[in-house]
């Protein structure tokens, strides 16, 4: 489907990794993502459990950067969010699209553009 969703309609996972991040909850976002998954963010690949706490420390926690969905659809296989971030950073708010792929339920990838 190419036209947007409202966002109280996420998956389950995303929805998850979202409410996490409005509470700045590592572990909550930690556990919407599969053990093997993969995040692409600002140039950098994170992959697997002990990548990816890094990175939510480092790209989410320390800039205090919380994502607010306001769409979403299905793009090819991905759950496309667009939204602002906003948080303790240059630039604050700035638009983002959000692309998850799922996988059994969790997050498997993420993309950030």
């Amino acid at each position: 489907m190419a036209h947007d969703r409202p966002t109280a309609d996420l998956p389950p996972a995303v929805a998850g990794y979202v409410a996490a991040n409005a509470r700045l909850d590592a572990d909550g976002m930690l556990a919407a993502f599969a053990p093997h998954a993969v995040v692409l963010d600002d140039g950098g690949r994170h992959e697997g459990r002990e990548q990816l706490e890094a990175w939510i420390r480092t790209a989410i926690l320390d800039s205090r950067a919380i994502f607010t969905p306001e769409a979403w659809r299905d793009e090819d296989g991905w759950i496309a969010v667009d939204g602002l971030t906003s948080g303790a950073f240059n630039g604050s708010p700035i638009r983002f699209t959000f692309r998850f792929q799922l996988e059994d339920g969790a997050i498997a990838a993420l993309a950030i553009a």
